[in-house]
């Protein structure tokens, strides 16, 4: 038999197993970019910032998984479930969520984190959402947000790695 091509299958048998699944952190940040992506995709297409509307930046920053679950948590609290168009968009935001937030309660045990409060970004657009004439307003800028946090998690993907 020719040694060549046991040699051969011997080199593609652990070049097959070295390129197996990603690690644990990349896991989850090609999950998460994915998602991201798509979800980045579906706003800019289906959902416009009125040209009149300009938004504040954010007063806070993200620093962390806790913090990045209760970001869009709490943006996608705030986006009206009469929006037209929303329903596709609240469930892939709250099943990253949740998926964000699942990978932080079994990888981050033994590590402190900060617990789950809405931001400051969250809270000062949430006082607009019980009067209902600006339901469409707060709808609007609570999916730029997400928008613009899932911008910042393509960007940074190493904030998925802060406990």
């Amino acid at each position: 038999m020719d040694h060549t091509l046991v040699l051969l299958f011997s080199f593609f048998h652990v070049l097959r197993v070295g390129m197996g699944a990603p690690l644990r952190g990349d896991q989850l940040k090609v999950k998460v970019g994915k998602d991201a992506d798509t979800l980045i995709i579906r706003l800019t297409q289906n959902f416009q910032m009125p040209p009149n509307l300009t938004l504040s930046p954010p007063s806070t920053e993200l620093a962390g998984l806790a913090s990045i679950v209760a970001t869009l948590k709490g943006y996608n609290n705030l986006i009206s479930d009469t929006f037209d168009g929303v329903a596709q968009v609240k469930s892939e935001i709250s099943d990253l969520t949740n998926y964000i937030n699942q990978w932080r309660l079994e990888h981050c045990r033994n590590q402190p984190s900060k617990p789950l409060v809405p931001t400051d970004s969250t809270t000062n657009v949430q006082h607009l959402q019980n009067q209902k004439r600006f339901v469409h307003t707060v709808s609007i800028v609570a999916l730029m947000r997400v928008k613009e946090v899932l911008g910042q998690l393509r960007k940074n993907p190493d904030l998925l790695e802060i406990c």
